[in-house]
Formats: C-alpha cells, sequence, structure tokens
C-alpha cells in the first residue's frame, strides 16, 4: 500500500521522511510527546526500535497508529475501548459487525451522558432561577445544593 493510502500526511521530502524521534512523531501525529509515551505504556502503540543513544524511533506505521488514536479519543473512546478498536483495525479478516457494535455502545454511552446533564443544567437553571441575586444571604442555589 503506498503512503498516499495509509497516512492523511502531506508527502513526504525523502530528506524529512521517518524514522522519526518523539518529538517530530507527536508533532507529526498531532498527540504530545507525553501521551505518545502513555500510550506506549499502555500497550496501544508498540515498543519501537530504540538508538544506541536509547531515543525512540518513529516509522510511518506508528504515526499513523498515533493518528487513529488522536481521532478516537477525540470522538470520547476510553482507553479500552481504543485498544480494542486497535486490535480490529489491524486484524483485516475482522467483522465490521464488531467495530459496529463498540460504535454503537459508544454513542448509548454519550446519549446516557448527554440526558444526565441536560437534567443537571435543568437543576441548576431552576435554582438560578429561584435567586434574587441580591444582597439578601438567603440562596435558593445554596439551599438546594444543602438538600
Amino acid at each position: 500500500m503506498t503512503a498516499a493510502l495509509t497516512s492523511s500526511a502531506k508527502p513526504e521530502n525523502p530528506a524529512t521522511a521517518g524514522p522519526f524521534n518523539i518529538g517530530q512523531a507527536a508533532s507529526r501525529s498531532g498527540v504530545s510527546a507525553k501521551m505518545v509515551r502513555h500510550y506506549e505504556s499502555l500497550g496501544l502503540l508498540p515498543t519501537v526500535h530504540r538508538t544506541d543513544a536509547g531515543y525512540r524511533q518513529y516509522g510511518d506505521k506508528e504515526i499513523h497508529t498515533l493518528r487513529f488514536i488522536r481521532r478516537a479519543r477525540t470522538l470520547g473512546f476510553s482507553m479500552a475501548e481504543i485498544a480494542e478498536l486497535l486490535k480490529l483495525w489491524q486484524n483485516q479478516s475482522r467483522a465490521s459487525a464488531d467495530v459496529k457494535r463498540i460504535a454503537q455502545a459508544h454513542v448509548a454511552d454519550l446519549e446516557r451522558r448527554i440526558a444526565e446533564m441536560q437534567a443537571m443544567r435543568q437543576t441548576l437553571a431552576q435554582l438560578a432561577h429561584c435567586c434574587a441575586g441580591d444582597d439578601r444571604p438567603d440562596c435558593p442555589i445554596l439551599s438546594g445544593l444543602a438538600d
């Protein structure tokens, strides 16, 4: 598969092609160097080759994986869900039904959390509406929190 098909990065100048150090990999993938190390420690990113001096060296494959993780995090997937999605992504004989099951479960979780936040918003808006917001010491917001 060509680099154009496997990466959304700009065409690379051979002088800037990998391997990349952790800072370069972080910059190219859109995640911080700290998170690169974290993902590696969690096993989301395989341990990479190190130079004789101990510096990590990342290739296009690892950068593509880091971008995948970043996009999944942006959509709110948990680390456990991302680990499962990564396994499925790397398994060419996967069933798309498995991927869809994870996505649908995540959508259901998002809907549940949205409903909880809407209820919190409604309660807080009602408490704020009942508060005069003046110099008096009585405050329906504090009373509501104390109940």
